[in-house]
């Protein structure tokens, strides 16, 4: 048997042990070790195991994921999510559909404050979706514009994911945070012409008069304004890593910084909300290394199995045209986030993908944002879509069959924006080769 048929059965073995309920980094640091072994014997699993933890981890770039994180915690902890929905309710809430809208919008913001899709529809969750209940909203909608919200927190800069794919693949975090806005910024309006086209097809979906009516000037001028904290800490981060005025790590300290501030003055951060927010932070960020150590032994593996070149060359061989490549990556990675987890996808097959992406020519930088959008619609995608688990733990009489009908609008959405980013990739590298002319 090859080397590079028994990397491939690695990867299958892999992907069983996670399928099975087997935590992420245990099945690809056993894996790792026991195909390493299997290769090359007792003491290069050994050797492995003793250089791989630390080689994995000891980066200074790691030091972004808890300082984003920590951020997060921040922001979610000083109500800015609830600042974001009646800004967003502002100025959309009088049309029909508005609430969903302003939903989509108030998501789009704390995603890009906070990073996390799960952690944006759990915070946004708690204050939309009673919100558009008492309007009368049906739950489809509702449900569905929270879920698929959240999932811009995974897109939109900063993005965990998108800080994953560029240690990985050694690609610049700031050009990663660059390509990813404009994708972001139209996945929400794409969602938002989303709601506005089930609402004209499926009028009962929100009820005539759901729409909230205008309050009074110095009220509406309050609520609009009540966002400022937010969206000045994401142009300080994003506009600093952008001009290059801040390292992603020195932008992600000034984002917790920020926030922390935020939290302080409105005398949020309590002693108890300091001490369960640093506990996520180290519970998420051990996670996240966790994951990172079992993929530094994963990928040791499937380097020395050679199946990464064996992958180049009978690619090559076969005679496959680049757009036929990316097409059959992008229907692979669709058809693995109905089973799986996107983090656990990325940390996957990243190690055996990213060549075939280097050697066919297609930006890695690209690639990067492409594959964070592929990733994020497995977040919405039955019958693992986490998004949809995390917001029936948030409500929790909402029926399953609410939220998987209602999410299928937002997956064409999400379809029609691959194809577009595909098609054209200036979305993505504009605003990154604004900075390399």
């Amino acid at each position: 048997m090859s080397d590079a048929i028994i990397g491939l059965l690695g990867f299958g073995a892999a992907l069983m042990l996670i399928a099975l309920g087997v935590p992420v980094a245990v099945s690809l640091g056993l894996i790792g070790v026991f195909g390493f072994w299997l290769l090359n014997g007792a003491m290069g699993a050994v050797f492995i195991l003793a250089s791989g933890p630390f080689e994995s981890i000891f980066s200074y770039t790691l030091s972004v994921i808890p300082l984003f994180l920590m951020m997060g915690v921040f922001a979610a902890n000083c109500g800015l999510s609830s600042d974001l929905y009646r800004s967003a309710n502002v100025l959309v809430g009088r049309f029909r559909g508005g609430l969903a809208i302003a939903t989509i919008l108030a998501c789009a913001g704390f995603g890009a404050i906070c990073g996390s899709s799960l952690a944006t529809v759990a915070t946004i969750g708690r204050v939309a979706m009673p919100e558009m209940r008492k309007a009368g909203y049906d739950d489809r909608l509702s449900a569905a514009s929270i879920a698929a919200g959240g999932t811009l927190g995974v897109l939109i800069p900063p993005s965990i994911l998108l800080i994953v794919y560029g240690i990985l693949t050694e690609q610049s975090i700031g050009a990663l945070f660059g390509a990813a806005l404009i994708p972001g910024l139209l996945a929400v309006l794409l969602y938002v012409i989303a709601v506005l086209v089930q609402v004209r097809l499926i009028p009962d979906l929100v009820p005539q008069g759901a729409q909230i009516l205008p309050q009074s000037r110095q009220q509406n001028m309050r609520d609009l304004l009540a966002a400022w904290p937010a969206v000045m800490i994401f142009g300080v981060v994003i506009g600093g890593i952008q001009f290059g005025i801040f390292s992603p790590t020195e932008a992600a300290s000034v984002g917790a910084f920020g926030t922390a501030l935020v939290a302080l003055g409105r005398k949020t951060l309590t002693k108890t909300a300091l001490w369960s927010g640093m506990q996520e932070v180290v519970s998420l960020t051990g996670m996240i290394f966790f994951i990172t150590i079992g993929a530094g032994l994963f990928n040791y593996f499937i380097e020395t199995s050679g199946l990464p070149q064996g992958l180049v060359t009978w690619i090559t061989n076969s005679g496959l045209t680049p757009g036929k490549v990316i097409v059959g990556i992008i229907v692979f990675y669709l058809i693995l986030g109905c089973f799986m987890d996107s983090m656990a996808m990325i940390f996957l097959t990243i190690p055996f993908v990213f060549p075939v992406i280097q050697t066919q020519g297609f930006d890695p930088i690209w690639f990067g944002v492409l594959v964070v959008s592929v990733a994020e619609i497995g977040l919405i995608t039955p019958p693992i879509g986490m998004n949809l688990f995390v917001l029936q733990g948030v409500v929790k009489d909402l029926s399953a069959r609410s939220v998987i009908v209602g999410i299928v609008p937002f997956l064409i959405s999400d379809i029609a924006r691959i194809v577009l980013l595909v098609v054209f990739p200036a979305l993505a590298l504009w605003l990154p080769g604004l900075g390399n002319p």
